[in-house]
């Protein structure tokens, strides 16, 4: 039997990795694989009767929480999410013991706005509480985020932006809040760009509210089909409107990993985003490398290849 491919970073990769906040892009799937696994996908989605947030989204109206977290339910996500071409590569950073703890979609129609620069470090910014929480006196905070494409996402049609660099700093006070409020957040114009936050203004969080950030140094991440990048969440990040010029979406799939030391929905019982809430009754993180020594998260197994995943308590519970 041939060994595994070994795909973690090289140490001068990683020490790129910290000084600039990214990765890649690194191919994953030959583009007409990506393109047809999601056209498939997309249809198979439509089935919610395993989401782990399914009908209580679907109440609430809080349709960006209602994608989080398909691979829970769906066999191509949860492979997706446990792929050694990401999982190493996220290693030689994280340490051998990860988790994946959140999975979303980030669609871009014909005609949408830009994503406005935003950085995350508790992922409190949205309900105030923090969803993530490292051990005290950690060098690091924030998520791996994995972002993948699976359709053609080049400027035109709404490719992520980088700025190099800034993923030491923060710009934003998460204890804050914003307020939920698209029938005033939506497509507002930013210095010339088409700009908006999924119904929020995340200029709200800044600590200096006359500061901006340097748009002169970004950096457009451009990807095939099949692509993914991989960054800090603390690192500053955007994406540019879709143009329109072709009736193509853009649609990236992003996986969030942290190692498993850090603490998950830390005394939650809920999510509240975007105008709602969901319960986390049944969620439950994904161990995708090496053990969970810690026990404080409640985990998901998975029984077979085309089982949705179970969560299980934490150990000691």
């Amino acid at each position: 039997m041939t060994a595994q491919s070994d795909f973690s970073l090289s140490p001068e990769d990683v020490a790129a990795f910290h000084r600039d906040g990214y990765a890649g892009p690194f191919t994953l799937y030959a583009p007409d694989k990506a393109k047809k696994a999601w056209g498939r996908t997309r249809l198979e989605l439509l089935d919610r009767s395993a989401a782990v947030y399914n009908e209580e989204a679907a109440v609430s109206g809080a349709t960006n929480i209602s994608n989080y977290d398909r691979h829970l339910d769906h066999p191509m996500l949860a492979d997706h999410i446990t792929r050694p071409e990401i999982v190493h590569r996220v290693a030689s950073v994280l340490g051998p013991d990860v988790l994946c703890w959140r999975t979303e979609f980030f669609p871009k129609y014909p005609g949408d706005e830009g994503t406005d620069w935003h950085q995350a470090d508790t992922f409190a910014n949205a309900s105030g509480t923090p969803q993530i929480q490292w051990p005290g006196g950690s060098d690091f905070g924030g998520t791996i985020t994995v972002w993948c494409a699976f359709t053609e996402a080049s400027a035109d049609m709404g490719c992520l932006q980088f700025i190099p660099g800034t993923h030491r700093t923060m710009f934003y006070d998460e204890t804050k809040r914003m307020h939920y409020a698209p029938e005033r957040n939506t497509a507002v114009d930013k210095d010339g760009v088409r700009r908006g936050f999924f119904g929020y203004d995340y200029r709200e969080l800044q600590i200096d509210p006359d500061w901006k950030p340097d748009e002169s140094r970004a950096v457009s991440m451009e990807m095939r089909a099949g692509q993914f990048i991989m960054f800090w969440s603390t690192l500053m990040h955007a994406s540019h409107p879709h143009q329109g010029r072709t009736r193509d979406m853009r649609m990236g799939f992003a996986a969030r990993y942290v190692p498993t030391s850090v603490q998950i929905y830390p005394g939650s019982s809920s999510i509240e985003e975007y105008g709602g809430r969901v319960s986390l009754d049944r969620y439950g993180a994904v161990l995708v490398s090496g053990e969970d020594t810690y026990g404080h998260n409640r985990l998901a197994e998975r029984t077979t290849r085309d089982h949705p995943f179970a969560p299980r308590p934490p150990a000691g519970v």
